[in-house]
């Protein structure tokens, strides 16, 4: 006895009407269920999306010139904090008899004009030209990147002050103005030094993140977040931020290796870093008048900062390629 119509239309539905359906949203749920990198690709399987920081840090471990300018500073990270691994002396303890010699058993860079070991000098020299160098740069990177980056965010009136006033700041020698500035201290610590670094150094960084800022608010997952009702901090420092940050790294990083070689001239001058505090400036401001008869007092604290100075702008150049999209 032959089906009711309505029996054979159920039973052909399966194949192309709600069943099929059902089937399709089934394959869809597994689809997305399925993590990342389990792709169904006949090639294989899909590659996990990296992020502009893993790319970045890809490539750092790749270049050559990264991993020596890292191993430099981490050497000199290391002897900054404890000096005494390998050197045992007291950079402090002189003998007059001593003056001027050249190198011997157990001090290998001889000796200054007061008798002082050039070897322990050299290597106690590096806390202070470090400490400088990246109190400053941070100092410098927080206030800059704090000041920029809300003026490019909310722009009108603080924008065009903070405008105005870098370019105060631009406009002033910063030699001239360390011998105007630091000629009244008397202070003998770093800190005369490093907070005129920062007052001095902030305006370019605010600079560069001021630009960040206005580049990445006007991107359109920025704009999609306001619409979305997002507030102004968590558009700063959830969606702006972390895309504006890279280019105040790279400035930060290649400005720290300049604020060491800032230190160390404005201790030659006799304005920086004073005795008994123990710096390359100051060890090279001495040395400089006995060049020709003892050289050794010379080369060794300026070879040492040259050396510093030289690894952080590597590191810099390093990170500026790797974050740079435009190289890709």
């Amino acid at each position: 006895m032959p089906e009711p119509e309505n029996h054979r239309d159920e039973a052909m539905e399966p194949a192309g009407g709600t069943g099929a359906s059902m089937d399709l949203a089934q394959d869809e749920a597994r689809s997305l269920e399925r993590r990342p990198g389990q792709g169904t690709a006949p090639g294989g399987p899909a590659e996990k999306p990296r992020s502009l920081w893993s790319d970045a840090w890809r490539d750092l471990r790749r270049n050559p010139i990264f991993i020596i300018s890292a191993l430099v500073i981490i050497f000199l990270v290391i002897i900054s904090i404890w000096p005494s691994l390998i050197a045992s002396g007291n950079p402090l303890s002189c003998n007059l008899d001593n003056s001027q010699k050249g190198s011997s058993p157990g001090h290998p860079f001889g000796f200054d004009n007061q008798g002082c070991d050039v070897y322990t000098r050299v290597v106690y020299g590096a806390r202070a030209s470090v400490t400088v160098g990246v109190c400053a740069t941070l100092g410098a990177a927080i206030l800059g990147s704090v000041l920029g980056g809300l003026a490019g965010f909310f722009g009108g009136w603080g924008d065009a002050i903070l405008s105005r006033v870098s370019d105060i700041f631009f406009g002033i020698p910063i030699v001239l103005g360390g011998l105007v500035f630091l000629s009244v201290v008397t202070n003998t610590t770093v800190w005369p030094v490093v907070g005129f670094i920062v007052l001095l150094g902030w305006p370019q960084i605010g600079r560069i993140a001021r630009g960040s800022v206005i580049t990445a608010r006007q991107n359109d997952y920025v704009q999609a977040a306001r619409a979305l009702g997002a507030g102004n901090s968590r558009l700063l420092l959830r969606h702006i931020a972390p895309n504006a940050v890279a280019p105040v790294i790279v400035v930060a990083t290649i400005a720290l290796g300049t604020y060491i070689s800032l230190e160390a001239t404005l201790s030659y001058l006799g304005v920086g870093l004073k005795p008994p505090t123990v710096s390359w400036g100051i060890d090279i401001s001495q040395a400089s008048s006995q060049i020709r008869n003892a050289p050794h007092m010379l080369l060794w604290p300026a070879g040492a900062l040259s050396v510093t100075v030289l690894a952080f702008i590597m590191l810099g150049d390093a990170v500026r390629d790797a974050l740079d999209p435009k190289l890709r």
